[in-house]
């Protein structure tokens, strides 16, 4: 009987192999290449689809909690957190970055358009207009900027040419000259002059909110002089686009009236943003945004002041040569 019960044992554990083996041939044979975009029925494949979503994220969330629990148990000793891979972080190295302690950036910044500005020479002043016959949306956006910027006055165009309007504004010592353009009653361009000498910079403009559209916004800007803070403008090319906002504003803010403007640079995409500063108590400090929030894209700067004929540009967007690798940035 023993030798009966062995045999079949031993024929048991032969079969169980065999099984093994041919299982994992046809693993071999036939690879598992399930994807959820194979299943023809629609709400089928979505429910997969958020199922496989739902499972990830759990593993994601044990994964955490895995090293959350082993860098508690290690304390000191515990290895450093990895830094996760951004866009930003995996940045390409621009030759033309920003030394601030370059002998010869010294030299152009003491030489260039805005050194009268930086120097305490001149006060800024500027003229804002439109295109021709503006929409509601876009007066009461230029209405709302000069409420940002100080000493900022809103003039129609009436039809007048940019060539006939810079002389005017020069001789009326206006520093700069601001145009909103509009397309389907969106504002969806600015050309910024600097005056009298340049450069003239034209952005793109996107995703505007005005005042009303904003949630939770505080009470309109008082006329003390703003805080301004730039972010992010390292390339020489940057960094003038960064002296050309800053010399909007006068250099000397009223801290009273707890106001900020932010251009704040993030590839290649300029976000702006007006908040006012409030203090809870001596150790927390809360921000309101104030309006309006607005997001530009430099498309062109050219020297002197605007000449869409026989201007020189020093930069041109030129985007399927620069938009080729995502991770260089212009700015």
């Amino acid at each position: 009987h023993k030798a009966v019960k062995s045999a079949e044992v031993d024929g048991e554990g032969s079969a169980v192999e065999e099984k093994k083996m041919v299982k994992s041939e046809l693993a071999v044979a036939f690879p598992p290449t399930f994807s959820v975009s194979e299943i023809k029925n629609k709400q089928r494949r979505h429910f997969m689809f958020m199922k496989l979503k739902q499972e990830k994220r759990k593993q994601k969330m044990q994964l955490r909690k895995k090293r959350r629990k082993e860098r508690e148990a290690l304390g000191d000793k515990a290895p450093p957190k990895e830094v996760p891979k951004t866009i930003e972080n995996q940045r390409v190295y621009d030759e033309t970055t920003v030394d601030p302690e370059d002998e010869e950036i010294a030299f152009d910044e003491g030489t260039d358009e805005f050194s009268a500005y930086f120097n305490g020479l001149t006060n800024p002043k500027v003229l804002i207009t439109t295109s021709d016959r503006p929409r509601g949306r876009t007066v009461r956006f230029c209405e709302q900027l000069a409420t940002v910027i100080p000493n900022a006055h809103v003039y129609y165009r009436r039809g007048l040419a940019l060539k006939r309007i810079i002389p005017q504004c020069v001789a009326r010592n206006f520093t700069y000259l601001m145009v909103i353009n509009e397309d389907r009653q969106v504002p969806n361009g600015m050309v910024l002059c600097h005056l009298p000498n340049g450069p003239t910079a034209h952005f793109k403009v996107s995703s505007v909110r005005l005042r009303k559209e904003m949630k939770r916004r505080g009470k309109n800007p008082t006329e003390h002089y703003p805080e301004v803070i730039l972010n992010n403008f390292t390339t020489r090319l940057g960094h003038t686009i960064g002296r050309l906002f800053a010399a909007l504003f006068p250099q000397e803010p009223h801290f009273v009236g707890r106001q900020v403007a932010t251009f704040h640079n993030q590839r290649d995409f300029i976000f702006f943003r007006f908040h006012r500063y409030i203090f809870k108590n001596e150790k927390k400090v809360g921000i309101q945004e104030l309006g309006p929030r607005f997001t530009l894209k430099l498309r062109s700067l050219q020297k002197g002041t605007f000449d869409s004929k026989y201007g020189e540009y020093e930069w041109v967007m030129k985007r399927h040569e620069m938009e080729a690798c995502r991770r260089k940035f212009q700015l």
